[in-house]
C-alpha cells in the first residue's frame, strides 16, 4: 500500500491566497540545510490587482512581548527574505525545484505558484526557553516563520486579512554514530589523608536521543581516610544565551540521588540510569526546547551543533547537556562528563512514491496546551 503524502495548508481570512507546504520542520545537517519549498494558490478577484510575496524570516525575541515599552522590541531579525510569486518574473518551471511542488502545481492548477528558499549556512536552529505556568505572550526564543501576503509593494504595511503566517521548525538530528566511549576521571586529595579518591564516570556512548535513557556507570576507589555518602547523579541542561550577553541558566532535567556511600578502604562500582524528558519538567521556568512552546509535539531541547566557520554569537541560544556525579566526603566533591542529545537521523523520504496527497490545515490548534493558531508574527513590531 503507499504512503499518502500529508500537505500543510493554510488559507488567509479574506481567501485571495493559500499555502501549501510539505513539510513543518526542516533539517540542518550541517553542511547543508533542507530548503523551504512550496506552492502559493491565489484568487486574482480577490487580489483586486495587487502583488503576492512570500517571505522567510529567522527571529531571535529575547524578551518577553509585554515588557516592550516605549517601542523597543526585544527582539532580532537575524534573516529575512521576500520574493515575488505573482505576478511570476520567471517561468513557473524554472521556479519549480522539488518534485513536492511538481505535484503540487498539477493538483491546485493554473492559479497555483511555487516559491523556494534556501537557508544561508550560519543560522541557528529553533529553540525556545519555556515560559512558567503564568507567563503569558512570546518569550526567549529563535523562530522561524514563513509569510505570504499580496501587496502594492513588498514594503508595505501588511493586512491581516489577506496574509498567511506559518511558524516553522529548523531541527537538527544526531550525526552518524561516533564510536567515541566518553569517559572522566579524577582523584581527590584530602587534607591529613595519605592515600586519594579515584573517581570514574562513563557512559557506554557520546550522543543519546531523545526519549532514552542515559546509562551512567560510577567507579570509585575510596583510599582516603575519608568515608564518601549520598552519591547522586543529575542530568543538566546548559543553556547560554549568546546573540546580546553571556547569560548561562543550568537546569536539572533528570536526578538520581542514593544514600550510596563507598566506606574507607572500599570501593563501588554502580550503573545509574537517569530519564532526562520534558515530560517531567512540563512547568520549569527557562527550560530550552526544540522549537515552539507549550506544544506536545516538542520536547527537550537538542544539543547545539555548531560548525567551527560559524560565529557563536549569531546562534542566539546554544544548549549543551552533562552528566554531574556528586558525592559528600567531607564536604562535596562533583565530577562531570558531557554528552549529545539529539533526534536520530530519520530514514531519508523516497520521492515520488505516492501522488496520493493528503491536505492538512496548518492550525495546531488540536494540541493540548495551544491557544489560537499562528496569526501572530515572531516578526510583527
Amino acid at each position: 500500500m503507499s504512503r499518502k503524502h500529508v500537505v500543510f495548508k493554510k488559507i488567509s481570512r479574506d481567501k485571495s491566497l493559500a499555502v501549501y507546504l510539505a513539510k513543518r520542520d526542516f533539517v540542518d545537517h550541517c553542511d547543508h540545510v533542507d530548503p523551504v519549498d512550496g506552492v502559493v494558490v491565489i484568487d486574482p478577484v480577490q487580489l483586486k490587482g495587487k502583488k503576492v510575496y512570500v517571505m522567510l524570516s529567522c527571529t531571535f525575541r529575547y524578551g518577553r512581548q509585554d515588557m516592550e515599552v516605549m517601542g523597543v522590541a526585544f527582539r532580532r531579525d537575524l534573516f529575512v527574505v521576500t520574493r515575488q510569486v505573482y505576478p511570476e518574473l520567471q517561468d513557473k518551471a524554472k521556479l519549480t525545484h522539488t518534485k513536492s511542488q511538481e505535484r503540487l502545481l498539477k493538483k491546485l492548477g493554473d492559479n497555483a505558484f511555487p516559491f523556494f528558499f534556501e537557508f544561508p549556512d550560519n543560522l541557528p536552529c529553533s529553540v525556545a526557553l519555556q515560559p512558567g505556568p503564568n507567563d503569558e505572550g512570546k518569550k526567549c526564543a529563535v523562530e522561524f516563520e514563513v509569510k505570504a501576503f499580496c501587496a502594492e509593494n513588498q514594503n508595505e504595511k501588511i493586512e491581516k486579512q489577506s496574509s498567511v503566517r506559518l511558524s516553522i521548525r529548523k531541527i537538527q538530528f544526531s550525526a552518524e554514530s561516533s564510536q567515541v566511549v566518553p569517559v572522566a576521571e579524577t582523584t581527590f586529595e584530602f587534607l591529613m589523608s595519605e592515600k586519594p579518591l579515584h573517581v570514574k564516570l562513563s557512559l557506554p556512548k557520546e550522543t543519546f536521543y531523545h526519549g532514552e535513557p542515559i546509562k551512567t556507570n560510577v567507579e570509585i576507589t575510596n583510599s582516603s581516610s575519608r568515608n564518601v555518602k549520598d552519591i547522586s547523579l543529575s542530568v543538566e541542561q546548559v543553556t547560554n544565551i549568546v546573540l546580546y550577553s553571556n547569560d548561562k541558566y543550568v537546569k536539572s532535567v533528570a536526578k538520581e540521588e542514593t544514600r550510596d556511600g563507598v566506606p574507607t578502604g572500599t570501593s563501588l562500582k554502580q550503573e545509574y540510569t537517569l530519564y532526562p524528558l520534558l515530560d517531567h519538567n512540563k512547568d520549569r521556568r527557562g527550560l530550552a526546547l526544540d522549537g515552539r512552546l507549550k506544544h506536545e509535539d516538542t520536547n527537550l531541547a537538542s544539543s547545539s551543533v555548531v560548525k567551527e566557520e560559524v560565529l557563536k554569537e549569531v546562534q542566539g541560544i546554544l544548549v549543551f547537556y552533562k552528566v554531574v556525579l556528586r558525592m559528600i566526603a567531607s564536604g562535596e566533591v562533583s565530577l562531570e562528563l558531557p554528552f549529545k542529545l539529539m533526534h536520530p537521523k530519520p530514514e531519508p523520504a523516497k520521492e515520488g512514491e505516492s501522488d496520493d496527497m493528503v491536505f492538512e490545515e496548518f492550525k495546531r490548534v488540536y494540541l493540548k496546551g495551544v491557544i489560537g493558531d499562528d496569526d501572530e508574527s515572531p516578526t510583527e513590531a
